[in-house]
């Protein structure tokens, strides 16, 4: 399958998205959905699960996700199709281990928007307590969803500035935090954001692991980058280029800066755990306390647009392309000068309803954490997976030869580790990814038993 012969290019115009990105405009929306200070909502909650060891906790994810990355970069270059894992895994797997794939993603990327408008509420209402963290919420939502119907050159272009200022605010952070360690020293040891406070017993890597289960919804901008296939004007080598980069760039940054904000944070680990509704604003108050409020309130400033743009473009996209296979109501498919607003509406309805009900409780947060990743993991193991099938079972690799390294070894041992990730997850998370898949199996043996669905895709 090439660059060019897409489902999208066998649809007519209704159905066809408007190819206009470029490698920046990539990476650009990678890091937003990312979020180069994507830490900052999870941190008071992976200091409290990982007992201390937060540095450690981004330095595995990496490790884990790099995995994930390299079998993306493999698959866009053979389905450069919108609708990521979907796509993926119904060449590499067949059609129903496809729809699969795609229903427990939309678990991750529906709700992934929900968690980044959590965020956004969480640092307004630190930044104006007066207004509830739900006015902030249902607020962002709005600006959202109104920058992504204009249209995704639009959108893209107001998330470089946002990215930007995210950058600019990451820099004064990371320059105030050396300073005042150098001048006034580190709140608890030098090493302990990589090895535990201490303060709930001696190291466990079983916490650590447990907590990877929370960071890797840090580091799901792959999936906005590879949902972004056919609006790309550089082919499928872009998309992996840029998914590879934003990676590597994410790490680097993502340990740098829980490593400073431990060393400044003025709760233990214990406290956190004991006292949940600290958790979202573990962050912030480390920077109140040791930085000044003036950082605050930038950090504060740069959380409020920029993953939930990227996030619901891409929950969009995922809607978009199953509702094109008729997996979803067809009407999702529709395209507007390009844009398909009706499955960027869909997604804004239900991601306001979701972000509405975890802004309302104090342990919102970790809860709708939890339950995303549980989605993200399940399709990140369908999505090496499909490498496997797709390269070395069913030998539809765009002419390739099957490398047993590539393309049995590497997605072999990712498996392994989202596997390992969705043990340790938590019980809640558990149960919501396992009932979630039982209603996908249900679904799709109905759509077996009628007619209609598009069976002569490929």
């Amino acid at each position: 399958m090439s660059d060019t012969g897409t489902a999208a290019s066998t649809t007519g115009a209704q159905h066809r998205l408007r190819r206009s990105l470029g490698f920046r405009d990539l990476v650009v929306y990678g890091l937003l959905f990312i979020a180069p200070m994507a830490p900052v909502g999870v941190f008071g909650t992976l200091e409290a699960r990982s007992h201390g060891a937060v540095a450690l906790v981004y330095v595995v994810a990496t490790v884990a996700m790099g995995f994930t990355a390299f079998s993306y970069a493999q698959m866009v270059r053979v389905v450069p199709q919108a609708g990521s894992v979907f796509a993926y895994a119904r060449v590499g797997l067949g059609r129903g281990a496809g729809f699969i794939a795609g229903w427990m993603a939309m678990l991750d990327y529906v709700l992934v928007p929900a968690v980044a408008y959590l965020f956004s509420g969480i640092a307004m209402n630190a930044l104006v307590p007066q207004v509830s963290r739900w006015v902030w919420t249902a607020l962002a939502v709005v600006i959202t969803t109104l920058l992504n119907l204009w249209g995704v050159r639009a959108a893209a272009r107001v998330g470089f500035l946002v990215l930007a200022m995210e950058i600019v605010v990451l820099v004064v952070f990371v320059t105030a935090a050396i300073v005042v360690l150098a001048r006034d020293g580190a709140t608890r040891g030098w090493l302990s954001p990589l090895s535990g406070d201490g303060t709930q017993g001696a190291f466990a890597l079983s916490a650590v692991i447990g907590a990877v289960s929370v960071a890797v919804l840090s580091y799901l901008g792959f999936d906005a980058i590879a949902a972004f296939a056919e609006e790309v004007t550089g082919g499928s080598a872009e998309v992996a280029r840029a998914l590879l980069f934003c990676l590597a760039l994410a790490g680097v940054l993502f340990v740098a800066q829980t490593y400073l904000a431990a060393l400044l944070e003025p709760a233990t680990s214990a406290q956190l755990a004991a006292d949940p509704a600290r958790q979202g604003s573990a962050f912030y108050d480390a920077v109140d306390v040791s930085v000044g409020r003036r950082l605050h309130d930038l950090v504060a400033a740069s959380k409020a647009i920029g993953a939930a743009l990227a996030g619901q473009a891409a929950a969009g996209r995922l809607l978009f392309a199953m509702g094109r296979d008729r997996r979803l109501p067809r009407a999702l498919s529709r395209t507007e000068a390009g844009v398909p607003r009706g499955a960027l509406l869909c997604a804004a309805v239900i991601t306001l309803l979701a972000a509405g009900w975890a802004a309302r409780r104090d342990d919102g947060l970790d809860k709708l954490v939890s339950v995303v990743d549980i989605g993200a993991l399940t399709a990140f193991t369908l999505l090496h997976a499909s490498v496997v099938g797709c390269f070395a079972v069913r030998r539809r690799g765009d002419g390739q030869r099957p490398s047993w390294w590539r393309h049995v070894l590497v997605p072999v041992l990712g498996a392994a580790i989202t596997g390992a990730v969705i043990v340790a997850a938590s019980g809640v998370a558990q149960v919501v990814g396992a009932v979630w898949l039982a209603i996908g199996v249900l679904v799709l043996v109905g759509q077996r038993g009628r007619t209609g669905v598009a069976e002569e895709l490929p």
